[in-house]
């Protein structure tokens, strides 16, 4: 196969609400959008989600990564082979710009698909998806009321699993506890995501201790890479930790191997810098016995969406919880048909096999 372009664009649909953490506050998506065109005409698809607080990258950037490069991946990459190739050769400008790759990625793996007529589990030697997928309930950091009100959908839903966004404001925080409690939500099946609020390990546990909630697991309680001091909050609360941007790359995991039940990595396809790095990752946490949830960005398309399945299929054996699948729940369309978003109990039933991602671009997108 020879690819013979690679064009990118920012891509920017609307949220059918706004979704606020502690970092960044949305009104429509952020991606970017990438489309690979081979000598026969075939054109894959993908997506990556720039986060400046997370990897570091910006649309501007990361569409600037690409159009410097793009021609140099059209003469190297004729398959699969020569892509992986290119991953492993170009580790330190991947580390750097993740998102933008992943979109390059996936894009280049949907067309070599598509030109083989086998899917992208079967070009990297996965099992194919399978079964049903459970998605968990998020919650953002809103409004009492919204708050209520979100989590009350949830419920009648059918949602078993639950994530909430901490405001770091004791009263409010409080009242999220107890509206999960009133809802008959055992604490086993929440975990809160702080967003790297704390700058020690005593704020955090002062503030999480006065909630009287004993979480499943604490999401990134102190600044990205304070790995001595999360640990110190794993061991005095006896919560493991959920590293996000703290786990961006392979690397980063060789140190937690002493205390595997301290940590749970938050794999998100776009920040680890698509699939192939993403199933790296995964073998290298099965090794040290960690344990994943396969994470989403807000505001991603079914695209990655799908990328993500590929992961949650391969590590089924030490998955705790899988994010995103939102769909049309959260943007006002879709980029690509059919679009892969959960249903009733937060349950997403494996899509077809079709060559690529089995994905159509939709019209005006």
């Amino acid at each position: 196969m020879r690819v013979d372009s690679i064009e990118a664009r920012a891509l920017a649909i609307p949220f059918r609400i706004t979704f606020a953490h502690a970092s960044a506050e949305r009104r429509f998506m952020q991606s970017v959008w990438v489309e690979a065109r081979s000598s026969h005409n075939t054109t894959g698809v993908g997506e990556g989600c720039p986060r400046e607080y997370v990897t570091g990258e910006g649309l501007a950037s990361a569409l600037a990564f690409i159009a410097r490069h793009r021609d140099e991946w059209c003469a190297a990459i004729d398959g699969v082979e020569s892509l992986v190739a290119r991953v492993q050769a170009n580790r330190a400008r991947i580390d750097a710009n993740p998102a933008a790759w992943c979109a390059v990625e996936l894009a280049l793996l949907d067309c070599i698909g598509r030109e083989a007529s086998t899917s992208i589990e079967a070009l990297l030697a996965m099992p194919p998806l399978d079964g049903t997928y459970r998605y968990t309930a998020v919650i953002g950091d809103g409004p009492v009321a919204a708050f209520d009100a979100q989590l009350a959908r949830y419920v009648a839903l059918g949602f078993r699993d639950f994530k909430i966004k901490l405001s770091g404001d004791a009263g409010r925080d409080r009242s999220k506890v107890r509206a999960l409690s009133r809802a008959g939500v055992s604490p086993s099946s929440v975990r809160a995501d702080a967003n790297n609020r704390w700058k020690t390990p005593a704020e955090a546990i002062a503030h999480l201790a006065a909630l009287d909630w004993t979480f499943f697991a604490i999401e990134e309680p102190l600044a990205a890479g304070d790995y001595a001091g999360m640990r110190d909050i794993a061991r005095t609360l006896q919560v493991p930790i959920v590293l996000d941007e703290s786990a961006t790359r392979v690397c980063q995991l060789d140190g937690l191997g002493e205390n595997p039940r301290h940590w749970i990595v938050n794999l998100r396809i776009s920040k680890m810098g698509g699939l192939v790095r993403s199933l790296e990752i995964a073998r290298r946490a099965r090794d040290l016995g960690l344990r994943l949830i396969v994470g989403a960005h807000v505001g991603e398309t079914s695209v990655l969406t799908r990328a993500a399945l590929a992961i949650a299929t391969f590590a089924r054996d030490i998955l705790v919880a899988q994010e995103g699948a939102f769909g049309t729940h959260l943007l006002e369309r879709d980029a690509v048909a059919p679009c892969l978003m959960f249903g009733p109990g937060g349950v997403l039933h494996a899509p077809p096999a079709h060559p690529g991602l089995g994905l159509a671009m939709m019209e005006g997108s």
